[in-house]
Formats: structure tokens, sequence, C-alpha cells
């Protein structure tokens, strides 16, 4: 292999880099801050250009000087991305054997999960059909602690009453989003992050945006329905289905859901943000 002009380690050394930088474009774009992105990549550019090519004196000493700092800038400026990008690394898909293990019988959890979406599906089109307001979010590998503990904790098992009744215009917690978590409605009332990309329809209510900024930052399917249209919409990923029917709603609840792509015949209202 000594003729080759790098090594097998060069070569995984610039697929990771190239990976981790589309990685964080990619985070960034869905969080409004790619421009961002772009202005640091730029700043390193004038950077090399001015203190390692030109080799400008003053310049290039004061963008040296910036750059000793740079560390804490980029900390101060992509704390909330940094914290998504740990819970990425510590996510318990990592562990999936040890889940395994101890996972109940599958016919088990099979029924339970038919059982999940049924309710889930029945609570949806029933709220929406009486123009009930709701924000519901089923976690992913992304742990939701940081969400859950801005809201009552319940920790009961799904059932759509309940689901209806939290949702409720008179309900002390109507207003914020029901966590979900396996087959436990683990906290309602919470508090999301609220999606700022200028591409957003400007019709979009809190909770669309709400559900978004979840979307953005989790992996978490989000349920969004409006109480001014009694539509239902489907967040995931940073993208947003709307007025999505009962049969996609399904498919959106299924264990075997992974892209809002798979869910197809809307592909044309998908917006991606």
């Amino acid at each position: 292999m000594g003729w080759l002009p790098f090594s097998f380690i060069d070569l995984l050394d610039i697929i990771v880099v190239g990976f981790l930088l589309y990685y964080v474009y990619d985070t960034l774009r869905k969080s409004g801050s790619g421009s961002l992105f772009i202005g640091i990549v730029a700043f390193l550019f004038l950077w090399v250009l001015t203190s390692r090519v030109l080799n400008m004196r003053i310049l290039g000493g004061f963008m040296n000087t910036l750059m000793s700092a740079s560390i804490f800038i980029l900390v101060l400026l992509f704390q909330d991305e940094i914290r998504r990008f740990l819970n990425m690394l510590g996510s318990t898909q990592r562990w999936q054997f040890l889940r395994k293990i101890f996972k109940p019988d599958r016919d088990e959890k099979e029924t339970r999960l038919s059982g999940q979406v049924a309710m889930l599906t029945f609570a949806c089109t029933n709220m929406a059909r009486k123009k009930t307001g709701a924000l519901i979010v089923i976690e992913g590998e992304t742990s939701l602690d940081t969400y859950i503990h801005t809201g009552e904790l319940i920790n009961a098992d799904i059932n759509s009453r309940l689901i209806e009744a939290l949702f409720f215009k008179n309900s002390p917690l109507h207003d914020g989003a029901v966590i979900i978590r396996g087959f436990k409605v683990v906290a309602a009332g919470c508090i999301l992050p609220v999606a700022q990309d200028s591409e957003i329809p400007k019709e979009m209510g809190l909770r669309h945006r709400s559900g978004l900024g979840m979307s953005q930052q989790t992996d978490a399917r989000v349920i969004v329905i409006s109480e001014e249209r009694g539509k239902i919409s489907l967040a995931y990923r940073g993208e947003l289905i709307a007025n999505a029917d009962s049969e996609q709603l399904q498919k959106f609840l299924s264990p075997t859901f992974s892209d809002l792509a798979d869910i197809g015949e809307l592909a044309s209202a998908t917006t991606k943000l």
C-alpha cells in the first residue's frame, strides 16, 4: 500500500470530518442558524488568508486573538446544539442489545402497541372533529426529560379518554404538550421549544411552531391538532405534513415508521424546514 499518496487512516479522517461538518450544518440549518454556520466558515477562511497566507501582522494578529477565544464563543452561541449532539451520543439506540434482553414478550408488546396506536388515533381524530387543540409528543431515542420536567407528571397508561380530558378547553393543562414515553403518558402541560425559521408559514400558530421546534431538536414524533381548523398535522425531523388523515396518522404512529416520506400521498403538502 506504499504507493498510495495517503493511508487508510487519512481517508477515514477525511470521511469523519466531512460527516461531522455536514451534521453540524444540517443541525444548524434545521434550527434556523444555517447562515451562522456559513459565517463561521467565512471567518475561518479569512483567518487562514490573513495570518497564514498573506502574513498580515495587524489583521492577522487580531484574527489570531479572536481564534484563541473562539471555543468559548462557540459554546455560548451553540449551547443548545451541543446539548442535542451529546444527547445523540448518549441515545439509547446504542444499547439496543440490552433492551432486547429485558423487553416484554413480543406478542404482548405488539398487542400493546396496536392498542396504543388505536387509542391515539381515536383520540386525535375525535379532537380534530370537535376542533379541540392538542399537542402530543411521542419520545424517540432522544430523552425528553428536560421537557417533561416543565410540565405536570402524570405517569398513566395511554387512554383516549385521558388524552381528550387533558386537552379539554377548561383543563388547566390544555395549553401545553402531552409527552408519551413507551406505553405511558408521562407528563402534560409541557413547554416545548418554538421554531423560529423564517420559512414557516405565517398562518401557523404557537402549537405548530412548538411542534415543529420539538421535531427539529429531537427525534420525537409530534402530532398537532389545530383548534381553529380542526386539522391534524404531523412533525418529524424538521418536516411537517399538514391536513393528515386517519390512515396517515396510523402509519405515523406505527412502530415501523422511520420517515415522513413513508406516509406518501401528501408529499406535495410537506413543508421541509
